[in-house]
């Protein structure tokens, strides 16, 4: 595939977890991927290693919750790579605890790092990025089981990704007849730096050992264990390709049988 030939993807949050499953298997199907994440370190660190993989990839640092950044992420993608043919907006946080003691600014950093950034990077891509003038387009929002469900000790998580899939559906109708396809990718446990947090968080919230916790959580899952990074990056790698070109609208698992909705 020639340089002219290549899509250009942008991945928020790329440098752990998913984000970097997503930014490896995107590159290495061929796909110029352009990541971003708060830490700057992190980000020449997960470029330098991406590349030395093979894998065309750059990136800039990025924080989701600021309109003036996510603009400027965009376009050093668009003068680094062209007009961005994917979007995965997969940057987000975890936070819940006891509803009753939730502090404000933590249901608003909840929200606004998961919530109002899809919307925040959509805009951007769309307008900045370009792809409101492209006949193809793929935008993919990592959402979760838990916003299709409410997550006990999880209200402000549960309500950013429930905000994640409704936007989702509802963009992915408006935008059908362009080519442009908008879907939510919904893991359920998924073994990350984030997954051990929050059972650590839970841990604590239920005076527990976070291997009681997982012990707990793992005999939810019907196949028995956490997902893999990989195997959440694997739908969005379809997602993002021509084959799924007639799926748009949807919110789809990734969680070993969890939810069955």
């Amino acid at each position: 595939m020639s340089q002219q030939d290549k899509r250009v993807a942008l991945v928020t949050g790329g440098t752990s977890g998913i984000g970097l499953a997503v930014a490896r298997l995107l590159a290495g199907t061929g796909h110029q991927v352009f990541i971003g994440a708060r830490n700057a370190d992190n980000v020449a660190e997960t470029v330098k290693e991406l590349q030395t993989e093979g894998l065309d990839v750059d990136g800039t640092t990025l924080d989701v919750r600021s309109t003036d950044e996510a603009i400027a992420f965009v376009q050093a993608a668009v003068d680094r790579f062209g007009p961005v043919d994917v979007l995965v907006n997969n940057a987000g946080r975890s936070g819940g605890g006891v509803t009753a003691d939730i502090e404000e600014s933590l249901w608003h950093d909840v929200i606004d790092t998961n919530l109002n950034s899809v919307f925040r990077m959509t805009h951007a891509v769309l307008n900045t990025g370009g792809m409101r003038h492209k006949d193809r387009g793929r935008i993919i929002s990592i959402a979760s089981t838990a916003g299709k469900q409410g997550v006990v000790l999880g209200a402000p998580y549960s309500a950013s990704k429930h905000g994640v899939v409704g936007f989702t559906k509802a963009l992915g109708n408006e935008l059908a007849p362009t080519g442009i396809t908008v879907n939510a990718v919904c893991p359920g446990y998924v073994e990350t730096p984030m997954a051990q947090r929050v059972r650590q968080g839970y841990a604590a919230a239920y005076n527990a050992s976070e291997e009681t916790i997982l012990e707990k959580f793992q005999s939810k899952i019907p196949l028995g264990r956490y997902s893999t990074p990989e195997e959440v990056a694997g739908l969005v790698g379809y997602l993002a390709s021509d084959t799924a070109a007639s799926i748009t609208s949807q919110a789809l698992n990734v969680c070993g049988g969890l939810g069955n909705f």
